[in-house]
């Protein structure tokens, strides 16, 4: 298999090109079909001109959207990813260009294509993006990935690699000692290397060099220190070039913004949202005893603590004989209805209540439990960063690692949440929350497995050297 490499700038600039392009077809075909087809009559020049009007809007929309979605970044993708995206991708610019001829007041556009383009647009971008999706797959293929270990030790990329939904990453090899050897004695047999911090310092230098060389990805553990670094200030003091690594705040200026836009769009959300949430309370009100809403003390911004608000998903006594305990995918102590909810994301929407308060951020760490922040600040003093920020109705660790079970790679990410914060960043985290939707992995809690500490066995085609 050919050494893989990241998605050319050019190649995607090339399907962004190709995407307006498909998309502007497919709207006035979608036109074509609604008074040709449909009513056959010809189209009457006051819709030509409230059309192409309206037009501008709805592809500014749609490049806008499908950026934010993710859908150009294809190495982590699944076809079904792709199905789902465009999908999401359409429904959202159908809104844009119906909000778009009422604000215009482009009252001759009519509603029936918007639609028909709705429909015509999932299946013939969607197929288009598939096509895509197949010729990326087979010019790149499969990255090899080697992953270097230590003896008797439980690696979590291992499991990672195992467990990754997405083809594009093939786990084909683990390396537990001699490792330079062993590198120099396959190094046609991979692409990419991914090196554990188990092993001396001294042999993953000469790892490193033998692996710059021979011009192999490497792939790092995202550790404290490695974050730290992240968006640093590089200055010279005389001959001396030093770097100043920025702290794990959000600047002023975007926190003003930020908090600005969270209380906007939950206002304007809470009124969208307020007939499903009235269903929900209904369904829970009479299929459970027990309160509408749940309460529960979870911390925020500075270590304050607050009451998040959730639509009740469990017995009201759920707790009272185990006390607090994690979630898990199969929880018994979950309702038939509450599983719904739950996987819907529906239990979390009167959390929008928490972030016109100031609780809570519409993106951001997800609240803990006092019980669990004492305990996980135990286990790793850098803990509370976290709390530099508000807490999330959704957040980094929920769209990129399907919310990883284990706490400590859920600061991991959202510490890089912190670091790499933009307004930009929150709008694409918010677009792709959306897609969490249609994943029901994503919406479970730790998986009982994962819970019990079991690991995947590793399969007979990938090759352990000792």
């Amino acid at each position: 298999m050919a050494r893989t490499e990241n998605f050319a700038k050019t190649e995607k600039l090339l399907m962004v090109v190709a995407d307006l392009v498909l998309f502007s077809l497919v709207l006035w075909l979608a036109v074509w079909v609604r008074f040709v087809v449909i009513s056959g009559i010809p189209i009457q020049q006051r819709n030509v001109d409230d059309i192409t009007a309206t037009f501008i809007y709805a592809l500014a929309g749609f490049l806008i959207v499908s950026a934010f979605s993710g859908i150009y970044v294809l190495y982590n993708k699944t076809p079904l990813d792709v199905i789902i995206i465009t999908l999401i991708d359409q429904i959202l610019v159908a809104g844009i260009i119906a909000a778009s001829t009422f604000a215009g007041s482009f009252f001759a556009f009519p509603r029936g294509v918007i639609l028909i383009n709705l429909v015509l647009g999932t299946v013939i971008i969607g197929a288009f993006r598939l096509l895509v999706y197949w010729v990326y797959r087979k010019r790149r293929g499969n990255v090899r990935v080697a992953v270097l270990t230590v003896p008797d030790h439980e690696s979590k990329a291992v499991q990672n690699f195992l467990s990754n939904r997405s083809p594009r990453h093939r786990l084909t090899h683990v390396i537990e000692g001699d490792h330079i050897a062993h590198l120099r004695a396959h190094l046609a047999e991979f692409d990419s290397v991914h090196v554990s911090d188990q092993i001396d310092a001294s042999t993953r230098r000469g790892v490193y060099d033998l692996l710059l060389e021979e011009n192999k990805q490497i792939f790092l553990t995202a550790d404290f220190q490695r974050l730290l670094m992240i968006n640093p200030n590089i200055m010279s003091i005389e001959d001396e070039s030093i770097v100043l690594v920025s702290p794990f705040r959000i600047p002023g200026e975007y926190e003003l913004l930020k908090r600005v836009i969270d209380f906007l769009a939950a206002l304007v959300l809470l009124v969208i949202a307020s007939p499903v949430m009235l269903v929900a309370a209904l369904l829970v009100k009479f299929t459970s005893p027990g309160p509408v809403l749940y309460k529960q003390v979870r911390v925020t911004k500075d270590n304050r603590e607050f009451e998040v608000l959730k639509f009740r998903s469990m017995a009201a006594n759920a707790e009272k004989a185990s006390g607090p305990v994690l979630a898990t995918s199969n929880d018994a102590r979950v309702t038939t209805v509450g599983k719904y909810l739950r996987s819907m994301r529906i239990d979390e929407l009167p959390q929008l209540i928490n972030v016109l308060r100031g609780d809570m951020s519409l993106v951001g760490p997800r609240p803990e439990r006092p019980f669990f922040v004492q305990q996980f600040t135990e286990i790793n003093p850098h803990y509370p960063l976290r709390h530099n920020v508000r807490a999330g109705v959704t957040g980094y660790a929920q769209v990129y690692g399907k919310y990883a079970s284990d706490f400590e790679s859920k600061l991991n990410f959202d510490l890089l949440y912190i670091k790499r914060y933009t307004p930009v960043l929150d709008v694409k985290i918010m677009l792709q929350t959306v897609k969490i939707l249609f994943d029901k992995v994503s919406s479970q809690g730790l998986d009982d497995a994962e819970a019990e500490g079991m690991l995947r066995p590793l399969p007979a085609d990938v090759t352990v050297l000792r």
